[in-house]
């Protein structure tokens, strides 16, 4: 994982977002930059994994809130309906994260990478109601068709105390 970030890093002009080991004895590197350079970097680092790669993707234009949603260290006041995706797999959980967020008006809460949870991978949002089943369609039919959905919930009236659970 240390090799293959390196290389990715040294391709092109990208920046590392995260680069850690993940459940179940994976590492994980994800890179941003403009989608020229970050697709060189990911093709330079598939090749130094020397057949070791589970996965790897490129998402143009990636929308913000998924930038902010995986870094989150303040919380955000939920506002309205919660939505929560779940996946077998951190790749297609951040494409249905975007696609989500392409969606409809919602806020990411947060997106949470394999780190105690077996290999999965789950996000959350929250806006209005109709917005949040929306976007949280749009993220089940990508990770359903991935074949690698967990679960898709929309909670119209979060009880306060489930909200203080993720924030």
């Amino acid at each position: 994982g240390f090799e293959v970030a390196d290389t990715m890093l040294k391709a092109g002009n990208v920046r590392l977002l995260l680069s850690r080991s993940i459940c179940s004895g994976k590492y994980m590197v994800l890179i941003g930059g403009q989608t020229a350079a970050v697709q060189s970097a990911v093709a330079a680092g598939a090749e130094a994994a020397q057949g070791c790669l589970i996965d790897r993707f490129t998402i143009a234009n990636v929308h913000p809130d998924v930038f902010t949603a995986l870094g989150r260290t303040t919380p955000v006041e939920p506002d309205g309906a919660l939505g929560i995706l779940e996946s077998f797999n951190v790749a297609t959980l951040i494409q249905a994260a975007d696609a989500a967020a392409k969606a409809a008006s919602v806020t990411l809460l947060e997106i949470r990478l394999a780190m105690a949870l077996g290999g999965k991978a789950f996000c959350t949002m929250t806006g209005d109601v109709g917005s949040v089943q929306s976007s949280v369609a749009a993220g089940k039919a990508l990770i359903a068709e991935a074949g690698v959905l967990v679960n898709a919930v929309v909670i119209s009236r979060p009880h306060p105390d489930v909200y203080r659970e993720i924030v």
